[in-house]
Order: structure tokens, then C-alpha cells, then sequence
């Protein structure tokens, strides 16, 4: 069972939801890169799981309760106080992170799993509007991440570095998951994957592929079949 809720007003600047997923039988749970960190509680530990470049399997005990908070791409720093792309591919203890606060903070959460929001507060410094124009505009689906810069007043090399510290890798990364992560949204609403290739914005089924195997470590078949099954949709046509 995965279950979102949406975010307290005061956060919502910095926090995409709230999440709760319990663990059931017959194996892990493929978590896919979505440009985003989450702080989990659950299982024993309170962790950040950093943003991801691949697929990652969550293996936990049946019954296991996870209760999440997913941080809006490029904001968790500001709460965190840590650059994301040092938490790339990672899972790490609160403890690690903030010493003694975070160990004491993280056995208090793990004795109210549902109070982890609390430890998360607005931030005192701004927001980077440059960074949430060209993450706005990733989303949406531009065709390159040059096409995403366009107008603004940055220095490229140097906002790489500085995309690279909000989000944990570069614009050109985020592209391409935020270009699965619309292939996902579609899946349901599509007849085959080359038509789901075009609309979710890839050159063609080819490079969909490519992509998919690389981000999901599966064949689109077989992936966008497990995502369709688990939403009770009806299957695309492909043998790709």
C-alpha cells in the first residue's frame, strides 16, 4: 500500500507531499528516479534518501510502515542544510547528517513516526527563482536543457554547479527524468509505446527505450506494464 497526502500549507514551497507505503509480501518495491529527496522514518532508522540516477529497491519486512516527506527538486537543501548531489545515490541517517541533534530528533520520530513533518521548517533564505524557472521548464518539456537557460541572466558553467547542489545532478539528468516521469503520467492514456515516445516528448520508441532500460533497469514493456498493473490500467500494445 502507497498512499500520498498532500503537504501543511506553510511547507508547500518546499514540500511536493507526505507519503505512507507499507511493505507487503513477495519482494522489494522499485523506486525510480523522480528528481526528488525524501526523509523517511520507518523500519528502525530515520533516513534521507538522496535523489537517485537509477532504479532502487526498497527491501523492507512485511508490514513495514514508511512514513515519507518528498521535497518539492531543488529544496531540500535549504532544509537539510547538505548540497544534494552530495546525498546522489544514497540513503543516509538523519544522525549522519546532524550529529547528536539528528540522532536525538530521529528517536523521537521513531517513536511518532507521523510527526516527521515537524522536522521540517521553512527556510530563512530565499528561494532561487532562476533554479525553479529552469526546473519549471524541464518539466514542461523542453527539448534541451539549453532551451530551458533561454532569457535568463546565468552563467552557465557556474548555474550547473548551482543546479547541481539544489538537485543532486545536472539539467541535463533532470531532463531526462522528468521526461520518464511524464512517460509514467501517460502510460494509461496511450495505445503503444511509440506513440507514448512522441508524447512524452523522446526522438522515438528507440531512444524511450534507451532511457527506460537505463533509468528503470527494465524494458518499457515490462516497466510501463508493472506501472499500468499496479494503477489497474489497460496494457499498451508494444512487444518493445
Amino acid at each position: 500500500m502507497y498512499r500520498e497526502l498532500p503537504a501543511p500549507a506553510p511547507l508547500r514551497s518546499v514540500v511536493r507531499c507526505r507519503w505512507l507505503s507499507v511493505a507487503e509480501a513477495g519482494g522489494g518495491k522499485r523506486i525510480v528516479p523522480d528528481g526528488c529527496l525524501d526523509l523517511i522514518a520507518g523500519g528502525g532508522r530515520v533516513f534521507v534518501a538522496g535523489p537517485d540516477t537509477t532504479a532502487w529497491w526498497s527491501e523492507q519486512a512485511p508490514g513495514t510502515r514508511l512514513h515519507g516527506v518528498r521535497f518539492r527538486p531543488g529544496h531540500a537543501p535549504r532544509v537539510l542544510g547538505v548540497p544534494a548531489d552530495e546525498l546522489r545515490d544514497q540513503r543516509v541517517d538523519l544522525a549522519d547528517l546532524w550529529g547528536a541533534r539528528g540522532r536525538r530528533l530521529g528517536e523521537r520520530v521513531l517513536d511518532s513516526p507521523a510527526a516527521l513533518i515537524d522536522l521540517v521548517g521553512v527556510p530563512e533564505d530565499p528561494a532561487d527563482q532562476a533554479l525553479d524557472v529552469v526546473l519549471a521548464r524541464l518539466d514542461r518539456g523542453v527539448p534541451r536543457v539549453s532551451a530551458a537557460l533561454t532569457g535568463l541572466d546565468l552563467g552557465a558553467r557556474q548555474f550547473r554547479r548551482r543546479f547541481g547542489a539544489a538537485v543532486g545532478y545536472g539539467p541535463a539528468t533532470y531532463l531526462r527524468v522528468a521526461r520518464l516521469r511524464r512517460a509514467i503520467e501517460l502510460a494509461g492514456a496511450v495505445p503503444d509505446l511509440a506513440t507514448l515516445a512522441a508524447e512524452a516528448g523522446y526522438a522515438d520508441q528507440a531512444h524511450l527505450s534507451r532511457d527506460c532500460r537505463e533509468l528503470t533497469g527494465s524494458t518499457p514493456s515490462a516497466y510501463f506494464r508493472s506501472v499500468q498493473d499496479g494503477a489497474g490500467r489497460a496494457g499498451l500494445r508494444s512487444p518493445a
